[in-house]
């Protein structure tokens, strides 16, 4: 990766739902610190007609509108030209699904380009001849893509170096390790006649490590199965 910042390119018919949260915490102030950067680019300034479409009919029949290939394409060339090396991805709710591990492999990269849908989708040419991955953050349906670029930048961009503070942050979350976290714990001791675990105030670091682990692979069992599959 090269030395200037990570750079977030968004192709939305909304580029005023930008930065939104991630403008917030750690994620907003590592914006303003430069460690990473945005630009939202509005769909609507590459159409040619004088009211400004992006959409048409669906080719067969059907109900809803398609975005139109050439209006997309004119964006995501005047976004990522054929120097940018950086992925380009589609959010759908058809698309490989979003991991901890991809993004940690995509903040290690110069980037991404996100295009948001909307409507009945995007026109398959356009996904084609642009190289467009389609990507997904579960198992529903959103009216747009720009909730979901949002969840995917966050997941993204808290991996950047520097941005959450401490790498030690991020070691023991959810699927970090391929099991989910184990539970938490604070001040005060007893909270409403529940008390803190023992072990987590003995002292014993092994112990605490050990027991930590075990509880990890207990929810991991009950709750998300798969992943102990993998």
């Amino acid at each position: 990766m090269s030395n200037s910042p990570f750079k977030a390119s968004i192709i939305t018919l909304f580029p005023e739902l930008f930065p939104g949260p991630l403008g917030t915490s750690v994620i907003g102030r590592g914006l303003k610190e430069n460690l990473w950067a945005l630009e939202a680019i509005n769909l609507r300034d590459f159409a040619l007609d004088k009211h400004r479409s992006v959409d048409d009919t669906p080719a067969g029949g059907g109900a809803g509108l398609v975005l139109k290939p050439d209006v997309l394409a004119r964006a995501i060339d005047f976004t990522s030209p054929k120097n940018d090396t950086r992925p380009r991805y589609l959010l759908s709710p058809r698309g490989k699904p979003l991991t901890q591990n991809l993004a940690h492999e995509l903040s290690k990269r110069s980037g991404v380009v996100l295009i948001c849908g909307r409507f009945e989708g995007i026109d398959q040419r356009v996904i084609k001849s642009r190289n467009l991955i389609e990507i997904s953050i579960g198992d529903y349906v959103l009216a747009g893509g720009e909730v979901a670029a949002m969840v995917m930048l966050e997941a993204i961009t808290r991996l950047i170096p520097g941005v959450l503070g401490s790498s030690e942050s991020s070691k023991e979350e959810s699927f970090e390790n391929g099991l989910l976290e184990y539970d938490q714990y604070t001040r005060p001791v007893d909270f409403e006649g529940q008390k803190i675990p023992e072990i987590l105030t003995s002292g014993d670091h092994k112990k605490i490590k050990q027991w930590r682990f075990e509880q990890s692979k207990k929810f991991t069992k009950s709750r998300r199965p798969d992943l102990l599959k993998k």
